[in-house]
């Protein structure tokens, strides 16, 4: 069964999974619908560093935020970088990035907090999202990464695991994952470089998410490779849901960055526990 389910307007995709079981959290992915956007970011682009209108995002960074219960001001979000820096979200740290890409987390592609009403955003159009949910813990934490295939060879699923685990006691068997709507293995192709970093990290494995096509080139299932990853970095596979839904399949719901060549808006996958 799909975890992200389509809300009625079509503005976004919910964890109704996640969010069914623990009232407190919410928890999904926008799509591309719903916004001001214009032109190749039409409508609900969410990103400050493609080339869009300012005002057009933080317009449809809005909508998104409130439409889920919270204040602009709370929208926080980093720069990312397609690697696997992780920030610990405190305080001080609330609301950046919201208004100016400027203003974002530094050189960070994972974000974690143990604050409440804190929307944690990161930026979408066919890596992968990763949501983690540790609701037994004494302070309930949530976090949001973004792996493409950088970050994912990078580890930062276990890298988020493992934060959760120094900082707050966490272990892994206590800790829900997400993966969520991504370039599929159906569309995904790459080439020997990307294909020798997946076997570097996957070993044995990697036999199941590498389908060769052609001499030098692959189809790539990199939400599996994440799976993968995240099992073996001691999270149960019963605690772990998978997407189906292929971001460059799906032109119509998703932007997809392979798909339209590099010039379109991001999806945002969020995660934030409310306040009580």
């Amino acid at each position: 069964m799909e975890p992200f389910v389509m809300q009625e307007k079509g503005l976004m995709l919910r964890l109704t999974g996640w969010e069914s079981k623990w009232p407190q959290l919410v928890a999904g992915f926008s799509t591309r619908n719903g916004g001001v956007s214009r032109r190749e970011y039409e409508s609900l682009n969410c990103g400050l560093h493609v080339g869009d209108t300012v005002e057009h995002v933080i317009q449809n960074r809005r909508k998104l935020v409130e439409a889920n219960g919270f204040s602009f001001a709370s929208w926080t979000c980093a720069e990312q970088v397609h690697g696997s820096n992780i920030r610990v979200i405190t305080d001080d740290d609330v609301g950046a990035g919201r208004m100016a890409h400027s203003d974002a987390i530094a050189e960070t592609d994972g974000l974690l907090t143990d604050k409440r009403n804190v929307f944690l955003a990161s930026f979408y159009a066919d890596c992968v999202p990763l949501f983690f949910y540790a609701p037994k813990a004494k302070a309930q934490v949530i976090g949001v990464a973004h792996a493409g295939w950088r970050g994912t060879v990078a580890r930062i699923g276990p890298k988020m695991v493992e934060t959760m685990r120094k900082i707050w006691a966490i272990g892994p068997e206590n800790i829900y994952a997400a993966i969520g709507p991504s370039i599929g293995a159906c569309c995904y192709e790459v080439n020997d470089i990307v294909a020798d970093e997946i076997k570097n990290v996957l070993g044995a494995k990697a036999f199941r998410v590498l389908t060769e096509t052609r001499e030098g080139k692959y189809m790539l299932n990199l939400q599996e490779t994440n799976r993968i990853l995240l099992e073996r970095a001691g999270i149960l596979p019963s605690h772990i849901e998978v997407s189906h839904l292929c971001t460059s399949c799906r032109s119509d719901v998703f932007y997809s960055y392979r798909k339209e060549k590099g010039k379109t808006g991001r999806m945002t996958a969020f995660i934030a526990l409310k306040e009580g």
